[in-house]
C-alpha cells in the first residue's frame, strides 16, 4: 500500500475544511498497490471529480498549463517533462521543452506523438481535450484550485500521482509557513483597505469570494471589494467599481496604464491618493508555488508600513 500523507490544514481559517478531509480520504481509500512484480496501480480523484487510474510512476509528462509545469519543476521532476505549452515560460528551463500548442489550443497530434503517459490538464479542457485524450489512451490529470488551501492540495496531489509525495510536502510546508509570517501580522488589524484587483480592463474583469486571490487579499490584511457581491471572476462595470470607492487599485501588468489614466477612475480614494500599481501577473495568477511571493507583493502594497518591498 502507498501511503500518502496529505497535508491540509486551513490556511484561511483555524477550522479543517471537512469536504476537503473526506475527499482525501476518499483518495488514501482508493488507492491500490498491484501484486508483487507487477506495475503499481493507484486510483486518484482530480479536480474535477473524476477518478483517475495511474499506472506506475509517469516517465512522460506534458503540462498543459503555465502553474502546472512550475509546479512538476519544483517537485524536481524537469527531467520527466517531455512537453509544455507555449505561455510555460517559468522557470527557465521550461522554455526548452517541447511546446505542444497554446493554453487554449494545444495540439493533440503533438501531445500524441510525444507518447506521454501522463498529461496535466486544467478544468478548461475538461469538454473536448480531455475526452480527445483518453479515447487514445492517454492518461489525463486534472488540476482546476478554486482557492489558496486548493493550490496546496493540488501540489499534493501532483506529488502523489508523480512519485514525489515527499518533496510535495516540503514545498507545501513551506509555502503554509511563509504564508502563516504574513497571516501573523494582520490577522488582528483593525483597519483593512478596500482593494480592488484587476486582472483586465477592457471589458472589465476582477475577481470574488472563493478565489486564490481574494484569499491573498484578504491574509495580505486589504478587503476585496467584491467580495461580498460574487464568488470566482466576473466581468464588471466600472461603475460599480467607483460606487465601491476602492482605497488600493492593484493591476495585471497590461491594464496598469490605463488605471493610472482613466479618467473614470479619478474620483476614487485610490486614485487621488496615488494607490494604483502593478506587479508581475504570473506571481498572483498562477496557481502554483510564486504565489507566496505574490502574497508578498500584496503585503506590501496594502501595508507598506507593516512590509519590506519584495525583492525582484
Amino acid at each position: 500500500m502507498i501511503h500518502i500523507k496529505i497535508f491540509c490544514k486551513q490556511v484561511l481559517a483555524r477550522s479543517m475544511n471537512w469536504f476537503l478531509v473526506a475527499l482525501l480520504s476518499l483518495v488514501l481509500a482508493l488507492t491500490a498497490c498491484a501484486p508483487t512484480g507487477q506495475t503499481p496501480v493507484e486510483y486518484v480523484v482530480d479536480d474535477l471529480g473524476r477518478l483517475v487510474t495511474i499506472n506506475g510512476t509517469p516517465e512522460r509528462i506534458i503540462s498543459l498549463a503555465p502553474s502546472n509545469t512550475e509546479i512538476l519543476f519544483a517537485l524536481g521532476l524537469a527531467d520527466k517533462v517531455v512537453g509544455v505549452t507555449m505561455y510555460c515560460d517559468y522557470p527557465p528551463q521550461a522554455q526548452d521543452k517541447e511546446k505542444v500548442g497554446d493554453y487554449y489550443g494545444p495540439d493533440i497530434e503533438k501531445i500524441i506523438a510525444l507518447q506521454p503517459d501522463l498529461v496535466l490538464a486544467t478544468d478548461f479542457h475538461r469538454f473536448d481535450l480531455i475526452p480527445a485524450l483518453e479515447e487514445q489512451g492517454i492518461t489525463v490529470f486534472a488540476v482546476a484550485p478554486q482557492t489558496l488551501e486548493d493550490v496546496l492540495v493540488s501540489i499534493q496531489k501532483i506529488g502523489q500521482i508523480t512519485g514525489k509525495e515527499t518533496e510535495a510536502l516540503e514545498l507545501v510546508n513551506g509555502m503554509t509557513s511563509e504564508i502563516e509570517a504574513i497571516e501573523d501580522q494582520t490577522r488582528e488589524l483593525e483597519e483593512k483597505p478596500r482593494v480592488f484587483y484587476m486582472t483586465w480592463h477592457d471589458p472589465m474583469w476582477t475577481v470574488g469570494s472563493d478565489t486564490w486571490i481574494d484569499d491573498l487579499v484578504n491574509i495580505a490584511g486589504g478587503a476585496n471589494i467584491f467580495s461580498p457581491n460574487f464568488g470566482g471572476g466576473a466581468m464588471v462595470e466600472i461603475e460599480w467599481v467607483i460606487l465601491l470607492n476602492p482605497e488600493i487599485i492593484i493591476t495585471s501588468e497590461w491594464s496598469y496604464d490605463w488605471a493610472l489614466n482613466a479618467t473614470e477612475l479619478v474620483s476614487t480614494n485610490a486614485s487621488q491618493t496615488g494607490r494604483i500599481y502593478t506587479f508581475d501577473d504570473d506571481l498572483a495568477q498562477r496557481p502554483g508555488p510564486r504565489l507566496v511571493q505574490g502574497l508578498e507583493w500584496f503585503a506590501y502594497l496594502i501595508h507598506p508600513e507593516l512590509f519590506e518591498e519584495p525583492e525582484g
